[in-house]
């Protein structure tokens, strides 16, 4: 089996950076980034030992088709993108939050609401509620976007009044996290599939606000079968999903959520190869089209040609 990509070193024309994040490795240069998808994946903020074959290429090319199909909601930061693992875009200065939209009460909501909170970032949730209950309306729980350690919720009081983004900006935001979410939506649902939730990251370009990294993939969102959604939430029974929620509850099953002094449970390769195979099943049933492994005998020499063939 394919071992993936784990990490990437290259050295490429006029670079002058590297940042290496949870998943991605953004190559800095002149006057853009070079995105490499890894195969690396993460869970409760944390990076998992092993590489999940083929998970970058998922991720970069979904993110691909998204941000191609919302350009006319919101200027986004892609230029091209000249291999099946690697985005090439404009450098924005990105806002320091991020714009986690929900319209069900799945995953982190429904663990907080089941602890009995029912104010979540600032939002007031019904009594009442089971998990994976739609959302009167979608709501907007922000969280801080932090480089080490786990994001944090945060509330728009918090974030107007620590001066993290101006109040206007934020408005707009709201806006475009709103159309966005609905066009991701929309799009889904031609899939057979609900968007649950989801988040976007948004920079200025220009001093423009600019859509920045991925959207709508498994990593930054969680979907639904939409055909047995209503009949499993009548027997209180488990959502099918298509996101890393099984690899959450996995590790959680494991006694891991990410806090201080636990272990990272081992996977087997049978388990890796599910996870793989999970993502691929993801791409074809949100895309409709077949997912066609790229070329794997040696993936950083391909990634590597097909950046330097690009005009950088």
């Amino acid at each position: 089996m394919n071992q993936g990509i784990k990490y990437t070193d290259f050295n490429f024309p006029n670079q002058t950076g590297k940042y290496q994040g949870k998943v991605r490795d953004v190559y800095f240069l002149n006057d853009v980034l070079v995105m490499v998808a890894s195969d690396r994946i993460s869970a409760f903020d944390v990076v998992l030992p092993p590489a999940i074959p083929y998970k970058g290429q998922v991720l970069n090319q979904i993110a691909a088709k998204f941000l191609r199909a919302t350009k006319d909601i919101v200027p986004n930061w892609v230029l091209s993108v000249p291999d099946s693992n690697v985005t090439i875009g404009k450098k924005c200065e990105p806002f320091p939050v991020e714009m986690v939209i929900r319209g069900y009460l799945a995953g982190h909501a429904w663990r907080e609401y089941q602890s009995g909170k029912r104010v979540l970032c600032g939002v007031a949730l019904p009594d009442g509620l089971t998990e994976n209950d739609p959302f009167p309306v979608p709501i907007i729980t922000p969280t801080t976007k932090a480089h080490v350690g786990h994001d944090m919720d945060i509330s728009k009081t918090e974030i107007l009044q620590q001066g993290l983004i101006e109040a206007s900006v934020y408005k707009d935001l709201e806006h475009y996290t709103h159309a966005l979410y609905q066009r991701g939506t929309e799009m889904a649902k031609a899939q057979g599939l609900i968007l649950v939730d989801t988040k976007y990251e948004f920079g200025l370009f220009n001093n423009e606000i600019t859509l920045i990294d991925e959207i709508h993939t498994p990593d930054s969102s969680r979907y639904f079968y939409l055909d047995s959604y209503l009949d499993l939430q009548k027997k209180n029974l488990p959502q099918r999903q298509l996101s890393k929620e099984f690899v959450r509850k996995w590790l959680i099953e494991h006694d891991f959520q990410g806090i201080e002094g636990q272990i990272i449970p081992e996977m087997s390769q049978q388990f890796i190869q599910s996870v793989s195979d999970r993502y691929i099943e993801l791409y074809e049933k949100i895309t409709g089209e077949p997912f066609i492994k790229s070329t794997q005998d040696d993936i950083i020499k391909r990634i590597e040609h097909n950046v330097l063939n690009w005009n950088l």
